[in-house]
């Protein structure tokens, strides 16, 4: 079996649930559903916008910590709380992948953890 190398966010929800960030076995890369949270708190409430290019940083951070980056992406997964807000969770996706193009679904959802929160997003990249 090939090693795990794990990415933590220091979250003391992790250890209690039993998750971390992202996580790395051999060239596949998960990173766990990421949502637009600072110092326990939402940022950007009420811009589906903002909220998606930064949840889009978070994971590219967590992607470069285990030799990956956005252009290692095969898959995203989005799920929004406002699909009616899907141009703008979209115009923010494509800014990070438009010549990446990974397989994309998006998703609403009936809530997040927190209802300021309006999109999570999870990736899979393969390394080569």
């Amino acid at each position: 079996m090939s090693e795990r190398t794990r990415v933590s966010t220091g979250s003391p929800w992790e250890p209690v649930v039993g998750y971390c960030r992202a996580i790395r076995v051999g060239a596949i890369v998960e990173v766990a559903g990421t949502t637009a949270m600072k110092d326990g708190q939402p940022v950007f409430p009420g811009d589906a916008y903002a909220q998606t290019r930064y949840v889009l940083q978070l994971i590219e951070g967590a992607l470069g910590e285990l030799g990956a980056s956005m252009n290692d992406v095969v898959r995203t997964r989005m799920f929004v709380t406002d699909i009616s807000q899907w141009e703008a969770i979209g115009k923010a996706h494509g800014e990070f992948f438009a010549d990446v193009r990974p397989v994309a679904t998006m998703v609403e959802v009936k809530a997040l953890i927190d209802p300021a929160l309006l999109v999570e997003i999870e990736v899979q990249a393969i390394v080569d």
